[in-house]
């Protein structure tokens, strides 16, 4: 995804701290919120700073590869190696297809172009790419983040094609904390994508979930490098705060927290 994010944006993700809370969710182990560590695009930089910092600290984290990306090709041995840490390796599309038409597009290339991309088309190349997650991981189930949060297609919204094939769907833009589990849908989870804060402002936003009882999403980028970036060392300081309360923070992939609040719902 590439969301214009920066520190500024603080504020509206902490936004959901002024709503009133449902009664407390079940998290496991008497937690009190649920963490979910998301990372797009499939870059170096989360392969060479966030999965060692998290391997360190004993986190799993999703990583959401955009398959066509050289640094699936070149890295492969690597987001194998991965997944069998327990990491979950997500569906981002083949192509990263977003709308060109939105503000701030350039960037869109014309033959990715969501715009111009039929519901049929993408529904196709979601169902591929959950093929080749198969082959690099052997697992079937599997969550979704639709590109830039972006869901009309040239004739219409495509995840009503799509939403069968995963437990959890990341979709649209939201603030990173959740205000209501009850009202959470999981096949439209909203879409926070922070670059720019701190490693204390990452964990006041973690702290806003727990005094809610719900659950964090964060969706990265860069880490120490690429673009949307946080640094290396705010995302470390984040990370160990996790591991360090992790009686307080329930902190796991997104296909296992999705799996979860739908036991938890009985559906």
């Amino acid at each position: 995804m590439k969301l214009h994010l920066a520190a500024a944006l603080l504020g509206s993700l902490l936004c959901a701290s002024g709503q009133a809370a449902d009664a407390p969710f079940a998290w496991p182990n008497g937690a009190r919120a649920a963490v979910s560590l998301g990372y797009d695009d499939s870059l170096d930089s989360q392969l060479d700073n966030a999965i060692p910092a998290l391997n360190r600290h004993g986190l799993h984290g999703t990583f959401y590869l955009q398959l066509s990306n050289p640094a699936v090709d070149k890295r492969l041995a690597e987001w194998r190696a991965a997944a069998q840490k327990g990491h979950e390796l997500g569906n981002h599309t083949l192509f990263h297809q977003c709308s060109h038409s939105k503000k701030d597009r350039e960037w869109v290339q014309a033959h990715r172009d969501l715009d111009t991309t039929t519901v049929a088309q993408m529904k196709d190349q979601i169902e591929l790419g959950n093929t080749m997650l198969y082959a690099i991981d052997g697992r079937r189930e599997r969550t979704l983040t639709t590109p830039c949060g972006d869901l009309q297609a040239q004739d219409g919204n495509y995840l009503p094609a799509v939403q069968a094939q995963f437990l959890g769907i990341k979709a649209g833009t939201g603030p990173a904390v959740m205000p209501s589990m009850a009202a959470l849908d999981t096949q439209a989870v909203p879409v926070a994508a922070p670059s720019g804060l701190t490693g204390q402002q990452l964990i006041d936003i973690v702290k806003q979930a727990a005094e809610r009882g719900t659950m964090v999403n964060f969706t990265f980028h860069g880490i120490g490098g690429d673009y949307l970036t946080i640094s290396k060392e705010a995302h470390e300081e984040l990370v160990a705060y996790l591991a360090a309360n992790r009686k307080t923070y329930w902190t796991d992939t997104f296909l296992n927290i999705m799996r979860h609040v739908r036991k938890v719902r009985g559906k």
